[in-house]
């Protein structure tokens, strides 16, 4: 007798395998299911059968939080372990002003709520406080004339972007109640939370945020956080143990701010509108126009956490256990604090050369930036002290960008290209694809060749082959105008020319010396006939070409590791703006990898794209003759 899979979600699978279990029972060996009314039955029972395994299916699935589909079913497994989902987070920006006004006020707070407004891609946008923030008022300079005159001076305000926005709950302990905030695009760290008691003629006490239950008593003042049904986030409250306890007739003062998230990044330009007043709570008018000094442009704004994003980080998160000691559970914190993070990378001391034991260095690839600013930075640092382990010291730098440029040769068949525009236009389309792809943009990312040439490939049926060169550049941020050393390491092994010109650069200007000078590189032969160092030099090129050296040994480069080193020179400018020199090399392996805190990019916008009409495919040159061959290996040029 045959096995009826009850879990088989194929319609037509499920009707034979019924008719097969009936052909096994001796009453219906020889009856005919096609030509008969048992048929109906036969697919009624069958499309129940669909329908149940569908359904059993689907409880499965949603049973678990790598195949789950459903948010709310992610968002409940996800609390099982102590995960809370991200909500979405509001754009920041770091701005400062100063007021002049009449009167006897010491004091100038501005109030929370809005403070400003700002414009970006033609769209307003506010930007409010969650709390009051207070400062003082001393008087004026005499000599400007304004007796009675005073300043006020707000530095470095942190202003998010959203309507600050407030919700009162009444407690009642005989009810079953629940505390949901009512919007869904709330900010959770902007939440402020302040319970009055019944008896309470103050504002009442503020309670504060815990993601965890260690160190929390039966008086601690604490809130928690869960999701819950349409992205919407629910209070939770103490219960005498863990936690204090609400008390009938006390209420809930919840003040946050209601934010766009992500489009509120990018706003330079702020208009005052917040609300000042002094110390007897009176309005304060400003005797002049208040103009906002930007100190960080808006940045830092996400939606609310994705389910890819969940599933993801929860587990993660729930094995880091709130301490960071391993890679995974830097990258999970370090999500959940700094939500623009798109990659982390750390370096433990012990993997540091020299090795510094006891030392972490993180790197931090932001979205749609390359850095962080130094204020961020703090933050960071700030909040992952409550996840250290003592004794750790934690530090944040820099990322360093490791770029993959393409010199590509594509063959195409000309009988079949109505446009040759149009197919170079695809290729670059079909590269930027691939330079997005989750292999690169990546700490420790990994660019694969092979697979590289196969989307080219694929890119039209027109193409018919592709010869691509690979070249790897790192960027050396030079100091202008004052002697420094440099070090670029490239993580990969370099191929090495005897003949040298292993490494090119951009141009720069060096003190003392006119020209413009270049990197280059002379190899060191070993004993056994190997190349695995070499001397560093610098030279300039006349306008015939010609190249001397005017600075013999100027530093070394080690060909295994892939490390350059500039010993101590004075840059004064660069032909790059900002003060950067292009430092390029060709890598052993097309296969280029990024290591420790490299990340790996390819770079479209300094890759050659070169159309080549294969004219033996097209049938112009059967015999091959005046083929146009394109060689593998690199050219021959002094400089970058």
């Amino acid at each position: 007798m045959p096995f009826t899979k009850y879990a088989n979600l194929d319609f037509a699978q499920i009707r034979t395998q019924i008719k097969d279990y009936l052909r096994a029972n001796s009453d219906f060996t020889d009856f005919d299911f096609e030509g008969s009314n048992f048929s109906v039955l036969i697919d009624t029972l069958a499309y129940n059968t669909y329908i149940s395994a569908f359904n059993a299916n689907m409880v499965v699935n949603e049973s678990f939080i790598e195949s789950a589909a459903l948010r709310e079913n992610v968002v409940s497994l996800a609390r099982n372990i102590g995960y809370t989902p991200r909500s979405r987070t509001a754009a920041k920006s770091i701005i400062s002003f100063s007021v002049k006004f009449s009167g006897s006020s010491q004091t100038v707070t501005l109030k929370a709520g809005l403070v400003c407004t700002g414009n970006t891609k033609n769209t307003s946008f506010v930007f409010s406080i969650p709390e009051d923030i207070t400062t003082t008022s001393p008087l004026d300079d005499p000599l400007d004339n304004q007796i009675g005159a005073r300043t006020a001076t707000f530095s470095n305000i942190e202003v998010y972007q959203g309507s600050y926005a407030t919700k009162k709950f009444n407690v009642d302990t005989s009810l079953d109640q629940r505390f949901i905030i009512p919007n869904p695009s709330v900010d959770t760290d902007t939440l402020r939370v302040r319970v009055k008691g019944p008896q309470d003629m103050t504002l009442g006490d503020e309670y504060v945020k815990s993601d965890t239950l260690f160190k929390i008593g039966s008086t601690s003042e604490v809130f928690f956080l869960q999701e819950v049904k349409d992205e919407k986030y629910e209070l939770l409250f103490g219960d005498g143990v863990i936690g204090k306890a609400l008390e009938t007739g006390s209420q809930i003062n919840a003040s946050f701010i209601i934010t766009d998230g992500l489009e509120g990044n990018g706003v330079t330009n702020f208009s005052f509108a917040g609300v000042l007043r002094g110390a007897e709570e009176n309005r304060i008018s400003p005797s002049n126009g208040i103009t906002i000094t930007t100190n960080q442009k808006a940045q830092g704004g996400a939606e609310i956490e994705s389910l890819q994003s969940i599933k993801y980080f929860a587990p993660r998160s729930y094995s880091s256990q709130y301490r960071a000691v391993t890679a995974s559970d830097y990258e999970a914190i370090v999500k959940q604090i700094f939500p623009d993070t798109e990659s982390v990378s750390v370096v433990g001391g012990e993997e540091m050369t020299p090795p510094r034991f006891g030392e972490v260095e993180i790197s931090i690839k932001p979205k749609n930036d390359y850095f962080i600013s130094d204020f961020n930075k703090g933050i960071i640092l700030s909040r992952l002290k409550d996840y250290a382990v003592a004794g750790i010291k934690q530090s944040i730098v820099d990322l360093e960008i490791l770029s993959i440029e393409l010199d590509t040769f594509v063959y195409y068949n000309g009988s079949r290209v109505s446009s040759l525009d149009t197919l170079k236009s695809n290729v670059v389309s079909t590269l930027s694809e691939f330079a997005d792809s989750e292999d690169l943009n990546n700490f420790g990312g990994r660019f694969k060749y092979s697979k590289l040439l196969n989307v080219i490939d694929a890119t039209d049926s027109a193409i018919t082959s592709n010869i691509t060169k690979v070249k790897i550049r790192r960027n050396m941020r030079t100091i202008l105008n004052n002697p420094a050393q440099y070090e670029l390491c490239f993580g990969n092994q370099f191929h090495v020319n005897p003949a040298g010109a292993n490494i090119k650069s951009t141009g720069f200007n060096v003190a003392g010396i006119p020209e413009i000078l270049y990197m280059t590189d002379t190899p060191t032969m070993l004993p056994n006939g190997t190349y695995e160092s070499g001397i560093v030099s610098f030279i300039a090129i006349d306008e015939n070409g010609v190249a001397s050296t005017k600075v013999q040994n100027a530093g070394v480069v080690d060909y295994k590791t892939g490390e350059i080193n500039i010993f101590t020179i004075n840059i004064v400018s660069t032909v790059v703006v900002n003060g950067i020199v292009e430092v390029q090399a060709f890598p052993e392996s097309n296969d280029v990898i990024g290591l420790e805190n490299l990340f790996v990019e390819l770079s479209i916008d300094k890759s050659t794209i070169n159309m080549v009409k294969d004219t033996i495919t097209s049938g112009e040159q059967v015999s091959g003759i005046g083929f146009p061959v394109t060689s593998s290996y690199s050219n021959g040029k002094l400089t970058r």
